[in-house]
């Protein structure tokens, strides 16, 4: 689990819009850029490169 103060400040580091953790994927959602962002032995790793895309179904997920 990440710490929520974390969560309140990391921003996508594309676009520098809002993410979302989601807890099952262990991943940072960029929705904006359509990005999910790892998150490894709890330490989020916000790196362009290190992200995939995210597919139509996760897209349009809440």
């Amino acid at each position: 689990m990440l710490d929520k103060k974390i969560l309140s400040i990391l921003a996508c580091p594309v676009c520098k819009g809002k993410v979302h953790y989601k807890k099952e994927q262990q991943e940072i959602w960029c929705k904006g850029d359509g990005l999910a962002f790892p998150v490894r032995d709890g330490i989020p790793v916000m790196l362009e490169n290190e992200a995939r895309d995210l597919n139509v179904d996760e897209k349009l997920t809440k």
